[in-house]
């Protein structure tokens, strides 16, 4: 298993970023994906879900309305787009195909003015 996720950066209150995961070598179509993040000093938090087909999608409350989740298993790649970033949303973002144990090294978001 790997899992790459890029996208980070910089970006000021109310900017937006599109955070992309691939899995190089493994094929994400079989799995429902989810993004994480864990935020410094923090437990990691779980963000967003999307099932296999992408029919479904979930956020947690405090990304409701803001961030979208979404796939694309022809490119094997999922992203995740954030939009009126705030600086509570910052923290190093995960993927993660569900079930399965492994974690990426993930990718830094800064929210900061």
């Amino acid at each position: 298993v790997q899992v790459e996720e890029s996208g980070g950066g910089l970006v000021q209150p109310g900017g937006s970023l599109r955070l992309s995961c691939t899995g190089p070598g493994f094929s994400f179509r079989w799995y429902p994906m989810s993004w994480y993040r864990q935020a410094p000093g923090k437990e990691r938090e779980w963000v967003a879900s999307i099932t296999k087909d992408g029919g479904v999608k979930k956020y947690a409350d405090s990304v409701k309305g803001r961030f979208i989740i979404s796939r694309d298993n022809a490119k094997n790649t999922v992203y995740l787009r954030m939009n009126t970033l705030k600086p509570e949303d910052t923290a190093v973002y995960y993927c993660k195909p569900d079930g399965v144990d492994y974690w990426g090294r993930g990718t830094q978001v800064t929210v900061s003015s």
